[in-house]
Parts: C-alpha cells; structure tokens; sequence
C-alpha cells in the first residue's frame, strides 16, 4: 500500500485500538493483511514502528519518524492537487478564499451553500489564517480573497466592500464577583465599564482583529489589562471565560453557539468597540465573474447576529 492517507488511518485505529483483530474489523479488513502490513513497513525500514508488547500500543521513535513523514507525503499530495487543479479541470474556476478560522465558523455557513448550488463549476479552496497572515498571501497572489473584520487596518493596496459587524460584550461568569445573579443581557450602565475592564481577562491573541479593537478599547480609559490567558481563538477564550478563568469580550455570533450557563453580559457601547466584516481583493487586479459574485453575494448577506 503507498497511500500516505490510509496508512496514516490504519495506524491511528490501530494504535487507538490497540489489537490487531479489533482495528483490522474497525477499518473493514482483514486481521492477517493489517499484521502484515505493519511487518512489511518496519522489514522496509529495518526497524519497529510500533511498541506492541504492553497496552496500550505506541510509536517508537522511528515511528514518529515515519509518521510525521506520511503526514509530510499527504500535505504535499493534496498541495500538488491544489495547484494542479487549473490544468487538471479547466472548466472549473478555482477561488481560493482566506478567512480567519473563528471568523469562518459563524460567516461561511451563510455565504457558502447558497453561491455553490448556483454555481456548481466553482471549487473554493480555503486557506485559514491569521489576519497578517491573509493579507500577506492577498497582496501575494497567494489568495484570491480575503474575508476578515476591521477594515481600518488593512493595506491601501487593497479593495474592500464592508458589511456591518454586531454587538460585543464583556462575559462575566458567575464565579465573578461583577455577577448580577438572575440577570443575563445586562444594560450597559449597570456595571462601571473602566472597572470591569481591570479584573482579569482572557483574550484572544494579539494578531487577531479582535484584539486589535479590545486593546483600543483598554487604551481609551488608559488601562494596562490584567490578561491571564490568551488564546489563537476567541471561541476557545470565550469557553474558558464561562469556567471562570477570568472575563473576557467576545460577539454575538460566538456567544450563541454557546452551552447555556450562567453569565452576565454587558453590552459595550457601540462607539467603543464595534467590528465590521469585509471581503478584500487585490488593487488593479482583474476580477472574474464568479469572484465577483461571491462578492455580490457577501453583501447581500445579513450578518447581524442576536443573543
């Protein structure tokens, strides 16, 4: 077998398992073809992949090794797909879309579905990145367009249509002491919001565009933050703020993905701290009809999310 992908499954249910009968009928073959299997590898390599002898099983050394070389195989397999795809499906167009991957969560659901059943000829290839990190690949050539949030802060040398954002919210967990027991959605005069800015937080990254908008916020009332945590995503933030780790600023959209609990949430002041969507392509670039669609479509959309 010289499929990077199945033998990368095969390994992970068998390690997983831990048996060679019962991963063999997990994955729907037989268990002396899975034995010998493995056998060939490591004759191939001269050496075990796999520690067998106690429970659960494990890489070796060489098998990490020999892991991280099929995961290497398969990354490259699929990269050549991509690039190949122009030449290899003419009559399809290909746009290659970059969005910030929390940001895709909550907006590409909406755009999607609805733009590829109209137009069946279009594959859209995702690249899920940090904000400068998309930028850098628009201005690049690297991506067709860009999806992302603060406009304000992107290159000149790019075109942009904006859409408008939604509410933002301080979360306050009920292991708080700001926490307004029976209370939810809580007016935005009823806690003082320099005050509330100085507990502990946690935040999303400082290359996220969040962010971006949160430390103006905290520059505005002249407040160094007490951040406790961060994280690359404002989901995995929000979540460890509703443990009560600390607080946090998150939108609507994420919050109502979230289990219910109970939390305060006090809206912040639209003039204080309010995002904006966008879908940027290159300056003086010539935009085909499809891109222009998908573009067309972004704005037609209604993106304001509600608690």
């Amino acid at each position: 077998m010289n499929d990077p992908e199945a033998l990368l499954h095969y390994l992970d249910v068998l390690l997983k398992e831990s048996n060679f009968t019962k991963a063999a009928r997990e994955l729907y073959i037989s268990q002396p073809y899975l034995t010998q299997l493995i056998k060939r590898i490591e004759k191939k390599l001269g050496t075990r992949i796999i520690n067998r002898d106690h429970v659960p099983f494990s890489l070796t050394e060489a098998g990490m090794i020999y892991y991280k070389y099929l995961e290497n195989i398969s990354y490259n397999d699929q990269q050549l797909e991509r690039e190949l795809a122009p030449f290899t499906q003419p009559n399809k167009e290909i746009i290659k879309l970059g969005i910030l991957e929390s940001l895709g969560i909550f907006l590409l659901p909406k755009l999607l579905p609805a733009f590829l059943q109209k137009n069946p000829n279009v594959e859209i290839q995702l690249f899920e990145n940090s904000p400068r990190q998309n930028e850098t690949n628009l201005l690049n050539g690297d991506i067709d367009c860009y999806i992302g949030q603060t406009p304000e802060t992107i290159s000149h040398n790019l075109d942009y249509s904006v859409k408008d954002g939604e509410q933002y919210y301080i979360v306050i967990p009920q292991t708080s002491s700001y926490f307004q027991p029976g209370r939810f959605i809580l007016t935005s005069d009823a806690l003082d919001l320099k005050e509330i800015l100085q507990a502990p937080m946690v935040l999303s990254a400082s290359e996220s565009a969040i962010r971006h908008q949160v430390n103006g916020l905290f520059q505005k009332f002249h407040i160094k933050p007490n951040i406790v945590l961060e994280s690359k995503s404002i989901i995995t933030a929000t979540e460890l703020a509703l443990k009560g780790i600390g607080l946090t600023i998150s939108s609507a959209s994420i919050l109502t993905r979230m289990k219910q609990t109970p939390i305060n949430l006090l809206p912040i002041n639209e003039n204080l701290i309010y995002i904006n969507f966008f879908i940027a392509t290159r300056k003086n670039k010539k935009i085909s009809p499809m891109l222009k669609e998908l573009i067309d479509s972004f704005n037609k959309l209604n993106l304001k999310s509600s608690i």
